[in-house]
């Protein structure tokens, strides 16, 4: 039975949206937080296991230094308070895919304290994420329900469980509860979740593949009346997986929670899940609170001490944020606000830096990757990384337009070809015999024919009126088989006209 749900436009002027975000990053470390076994997206299930990661009696974890540095990395990022002093808790409960029964996590005393983060939004506004931790944790296995609908544990005749993933590196990011969204909590959440991987990429601590799990969040929803009232009770929607699903999740809760005080009910303190062939939550268990968790300090690892000079250190080892390095590379392209937000929108940023770097200008790499690329990735239903095409191929089809031997008709052929397999553009220039007819005699006759088969379109280019140019030019482009100069063509026309 579907829930009743308000209009959202409506829910939002009656109602005070609060939101807040648990983002869990899996770190590209080589091995697991506790232990040395391997880690690797696709690994034939439980092979990459050792006694630690399987909770063993007698089995003692020992911390993997990269990830405590990854941490700091991030925390400064984030502008968090780095703490001298940070501790590991157990965080006790039952689930099949935790073989301990307990959580290895951190939780009055963690690595990262206070912070923030802006980010921007769609219209250019900046704003003020509030951070409360992030802190270091281990990964869960991974449930496989077989037999029910879509993977899901309704219906499943059996469970399996792979521990391939118990111990690998996560640092949660909690939010603060963000107030002040009003109508744009989707939006702000979603350019917040994209801050973070591109942070975390640009770092170079994860991979931040969300499709993959290698980035998730849980997602916290509530509402009050009025600003000024206290807060309302959340929901939290589970382990959402895609930027769209975060967006949709927020949307979903405040329309479906709106409707339900709305009519006098009370909201029931929950986890959820999204649904993405409903386009819905729905709802699980009585969401725990951090007192149920029973949070003790762990026997087995010491305290973090966190010295100023690593600090330091990892300071001098930051690269360049990805907000400051997206306004350098705005200025030294000269592409306007709106064309700049084009660019990350489309997810493009890296793609068509790389194809400057190779030669291409900014705006041919741009009209490439923005253009003509992302509508196959668009008909694909992929992304323009996945696509079979390079940035060094890009470039060197822009090089062919720059040295005269291709026009935009015959490197969009080239293109759709590099994107069959068929080799490189050189490769495919030389292979399909792709020139530009650049014999002068030849373009002379053609553009007389098309001329003489056009006297009227002459009368109006002679006049002054240089709109049916496209008409002369086209009629060329046919006799030469879409090989001719346009600019070339447009100049012999030009001469003819005024002779």
């Amino acid at each position: 039975m579907a829930e009743k749900l308000m209009k959202y436009s409506e829910a939002v002027k009656e109602f005070d949206p609060v939101i807040g975000l648990e983002t869990h990053v899996e770190l590209s470390t080589r091995t697991k937080l506790f232990c040395p076994a391997p880690i690797s997206f696709g690994a034939e299930p439980n092979t990459e296991l050792t006694p630690v990661s399987l909770g063993l009696p007698g089995s003692l974890p020992v911390i993997n230094e990269t990830a405590v540095d990854y941490a700091i990395k991030l925390g400064l990022a984030l502008h968090c308070q780095i703490n001298e002093w940070s501790q590991f808790a157990r965080k006790n409960y039952f689930y099949p895919d935790m073989p301990r029964d307990y959580q290895i996590s951190q939780y009055d005393k963690p690595t990262n304290g206070e912070g923030y983060l802006d980010v921007e939004l769609e219209d250019g506004t900046i704003f003020r994420v509030p951070i409360e931790r992030a802190h270091i944790e281990d990964d869960a296995g991974k449930n496989t329900h077989v037999g029910g609908a879509d993977g899901r544990i309704e219906g499943a005749d059996h469970s399996l469980v792979d521990y391939n993933r118990a111990g690998v590196p996560l640092i949660e990011i909690v939010t603060k509860p963000i107030t002040g969204v009003g109508d744009r909590g989707p939006e702000i959440a979603g350019a917040y979740m994209r801050a973070i991987r591109d942070i975390v990429r640009a770092l170079n601590i994860s991979h931040a593949r969300m499709e993959q799990g290698n980035m998730r969040a849980d997602v916290n929803v509530s509402l009050r009346r009025d600003p000024s009232d206290p807060f309302g009770t959340r929901s939290e929607t589970k382990n959402v997986n895609s930027f769209r699903g975060i967006e949709r999740t927020i949307q979903y809760e405040i329309r479906r929670q709106a409707a339900i005080l709305d009519d006098g009910g009370e909201i029931l303190q929950e986890t959820r899940h999204w649904d993405e062939a409903a386009q819905a939550t729905a709802g699980g268990r009585v969401k725990s609170d951090a007192d149920d968790y029973r949070y003790f300090p762990d026997p087995d690892l010491v305290m973090l001490h966190i010295t100023n000079d690593r600090i330091e250190k990892m300071k001098a080892e930051m690269p360049e944020m990805p907000r400051e390095r997206r306004n350098r590379l705005k200025d030294e392209w000269k592409f306007s606000d709106v064309e700049m937000r084009d660019v990350i929108n489309a997810d493009a940023l890296d793609l068509i830096e790389e194809t400057v770097k190779l030669g291409a200008t900014p705006a041919g790499a741009k009209k490439w990757w923005l253009g003509e690329l992302s509508r196959e990735a668009n008909n694909q239903g992929i992304s323009l990384e996945e696509l079979p095409v390079t940035p060094q191929e890009v470039a060197d089809v822009e090089k062919l337009i720059a040295d005269g031997k291709l026009n935009d008709k015959l490197a969009k052929q080239t293109v759709a070809l590099v994107l069959k397999g068929e080799g490189t553009p050189a490769e495919i220039v030389e292979k399909h015999g792709f020139k530009v007819v650049s014999d002068d005699g030849m373009l002379q006759t053609a553009v007389d024919e098309a001329m003489a088969a056009n006297p009227d379109v002459v009368e109006k280019l002679k006049s002054g009126n240089m709109k049916p140019m496209g008409a002369i030019i086209g009629a060329v482009m046919r006799a030469t088989k879409g090989q001719a100069d346009a600019k070339a063509v447009t100049k012999i026309v030009m001469e003819k006209i005024k002779g």
